[in-house]
């Protein structure tokens, strides 16, 4: 069973004073004064463990686990560059309480620990860091303002040939794995060049008479690899009981050609019947099936998952909201500020929102929580002396709600908010609620720093 924190502290070089040095050790110090956050991260380590090995590798305790995730997301490094640059220097093995005489961790040790962290945990993390906040007098939460933005999954862009021609790959792969590496008799033909040709020439045809035929034969290749993963399930689940490595390709087998299914019948219904098939009924990824396909304003369009963040006074965030779908801005004002009122036990003086929010349905409810200024950045009809108690406080209020834009730009570029690496939905919340807690944390560093 894994351990809280090291029984004894190794040996470990001096500081320099360099300024990344000062605030790796000032976010040293707050995570030292919030004992519940390694709890939290100790109950997914252990989690499904109930006796206590005494031989063998301690493995990572939840502290090291916990800081070298937030080394991970401070600096946007792959989990190669994390474990070379945890080995390398002397500041990031003093953060992650590593002593001169440990070698520090491969890459596999860290992908498999931090990816234990459940988004629940980050979220708890993220909440603990707010309550050590308001102690702190750094943020109170008197002041709120609301914005959406977009984290892509990390896919190709979703056109439907490729996605036939990587369902025909994919299922190819797997079935060539059941025959070789287990012996086990499956017929079928291997049509991925076949596939890949017709993929090619469809997206280099000049107009619909040429791409047509083309996506026809494309159909029936997958339709035939399709056939062919049917019939491999069948012969697998009389020999998969015993053997649990055949367990896990049957359900991979399975996985795929559900996946394959519902590429297949949404592009049937688009090329030959010449239907317009809506988004919540398409996979837009085989291998990132939970990705949403985001249209904003009209104009940009996003595959991955809408966020909507609550921003504070102090710059933190106070909230991150990983939404499923596309819902309207003016769906989610209620949600988000009830979620405040859940973290700080009361409602915010003052809120300022995106015009995407903006209708009087919403302003209602807003002023019925007691909220005595809100302001919408675009009024839709709405006055200036409904929502706030003169125009000077809107205008301010407006100011305000423009700030969270350039946090938003903050987490993109500095935190690999653009664009999510990891792989499952559930992965993707971790790696979205880890980056807000990383930027939090360096936030509330600086601000120390800053009143020392």
């Amino acid at each position: 069973m894994r351990e809280k924190h090291q029984k004894q502290m190794p040996l470990i070089d001096p500081p320099t004073g360099h300024p990344r040095e000062k605030e790796l050790e000032a976010i040293s110090i707050v995570l030292d004064s919030i004992p519940t956050i390694c709890d939290h991260v100790l109950q997914d380590l252990n989690k499904g463990k109930i006796l206590k090995s005494r031989t063998g590798a301690r493995g990572m305790t939840a502290e090291q686990v916990l800081r070298a995730a937030v080394v991970m997301r401070l600096y946007s490094f792959t989990y190669e560059d994390l474990a070379f640059h945890i080995s390398d220097s002397r500041a990031l093995r003093r953060f992650c309480r590593i002593g001169i005489a440990d070698k520090g961790f491969k890459k596999s040790a860290l992908n498999t620990n931090i990816k234990m962290i459940s988004p629940q945990t980050w979220e708890f993390i993220s909440r603990d860091l707010l309550a050590y906040a308001k102690d702190e007098k750094i943020e109170k939460g008197r002041k709120a303002r609301v914005d959406c933005t977009v984290v892509e999954s990390n896919i190709h862009p979703p056109l439907d040939s490729v996605q036939l021609y990587d369902a025909v790959r994919v299922i190819a792969r797997l079935l060539i794995k059941v025959r070789d590496e287990f012996g086990i008799k499956v017929v079928f033909t291997d049509h991925q060049r076949r596939a890949k040709k017709r993929m090619i020439g469809v997206q280099y045809a000049k107009g619909d008479k040429q791409r047509t035929p083309l996506y026809k034969d494309l159909l029936k290749v997958t339709r035939k690899t399709i056939g062919y993963a049917i019939q491999t399930e069948k012969a697998l689940a009389r020999h998969c009981s015993a053997d649990p490595l055949l367990l896990g390709l049957f359900s991979e087998i399975k996985h795929y050609g559900d996946l394959a299914r519902k590429v297949y019948d949404q592009t049937f219904r688009r090329v030959v019947q010449g239907e317009s098939v809506p988004a919540d009924q398409k996979v837009f990824s085989l291998f990132e099936d939970h990705t949403d396909i985001i249209i904003k304003d009209r104009r940009d369009t996003y595959y991955g998952h809408k966020i909507c963040m609550t921003g504070g006074a102090s710059n933190l965030i106070l909230d991150c909201v990983i939404l499923e779908g596309n819902p309207a801005d003016s769906e989610l004002v209620e949600t988000m500020l009830d979620r405040q009122h859940q973290i700080y036990g009361r409602y915010p003086l003052k809120a300022a929102l995106d015009g995407g929010f903006a209708s009087k349905d919403n302003l209602v409810k807003a002023k019925e929580r007691k909220i005595k200024d809100v302001c919408f950045s675009k009024k839709r009809g709405l006055k200036e002396a409904d929502m706030c108690r003169s125009d000077y406080v809107y205008k301010k209020l407006r100011q305000f709600r423009a700030g969270i834009e350039s946090g938003i730009s903050w987490l993109k570029r500095s935190f690999g908010l653009t664009r999510c690496t990891w792989k499952g939905f559930r992965s993707f919340k971790s790696y979205v609620l880890s980056s807000v807690v990383a930027a939090n944390l360096l936030t509330i560093a600086r601000k120390k720093l800053a009143a020392v």
